[in-house]
């Protein structure tokens, strides 16, 4: 936007008590000159946390902070979060943890106007094993819909950001699938109506285990890494057709 970089930081800023800080927004030169800290979270309902990147829609970024909002023992279940290019910040969303959701890792992408998102944890729909959802959020009415609750064989607490291709949307899960062990995980596609289809259960093994991060596509083909396994057993990359 305009020649900057826009990001977060989970801790830092000056918006809440403690050493540590509640996190920031913050807008860099794309020559490293020109830092500016735009805003500083507050906590409690404002949110707390940052850990994923801004995205631009129409001029406003929006994000999600892991913590904060309302519900989850006082902690907060996380919010989304939209903040202009000159720091002025409103929590649009606040996520309760059953059944909405709750702590959302991700960012956001933008879909023909509706951002969709993960949450690590939180959902509905197979209690009381409920490890995390897809959800979708309109900015206009600022209305969320989960639109898919990870319930273990279908994958368990994602951390990534999905990707669009096409009518379907493609992420991982941290833990969960077909197989049992310590780290698991899937590659995953969901339609933006909710019916999700695992494509790949991760073992403990050469495949690899744990993916963690999200996918890109080159050449109709899906691209991603495990955070462990694989033939040494320090994690792999590893490509998928979808």
């Amino acid at each position: 936007m305009s020649g900057a970089l826009y990001g977060t930081t989970s801790l830092g800023g000056s918006g809440c008590s403690g050493s540590t800080g509640c996190g920031t927004v913050f807008k860099v030169g794309t020559s490293g000159t020109g830092y500016e800290l735009l805003y500083s979270f507050k906590g409690g309902r404002d949110g707390n946390s940052p850990a994923a990147p801004l995205i631009d829609v129409n001029g406003t970024l929006y994000g999600t902070t892991v913590l904060g909002g309302s519900g989850c023992n006082g902690v907060g279940c996380g919010t989304v979060f939209k903040v202009t290019t000159s720091g002025r910040e409103r929590v649009v969303y606040r996520f309760k943890g059953t059944p909405d959701g709750g702590g959302p890792f991700a960012g956001l992408i933008d879909v023909n106007g509706t951002l969709y998102g993960t949450t690590f944890g939180g959902g509905s729909g197979c209690k009381p094993y409920v490890f995390g959802t897809v959800f979708a959020f309109d900015p206009a009415s600022g209305k969320e819909r989960v639109i898919h609750t990870f319930c273990g064989p279908d994958g368990a607490n994602p951390s990534a950001r999905l990707i669009a291709i096409g009518n379907l949307l493609y992420g991982t899960t941290s833990g969960g699938g077909a197989h049992s062990g310590p780290y698991e995980g899937t590659v995953f596609s969901v339609t933006t109506s909710g019916k999700e289809t695992v494509l790949h259960s991760f073992g403990y093994g050469s495949d690899g285990s744990g993916p963690s991060a999200g996918l890109v596509e080159l050449n109709a083909t899906l691209y991603g890494t495990t955070y462990t396994g694989g033939a040494n057993g320090d994690g792999t990359v590893f490509s998928l057709s979808p």
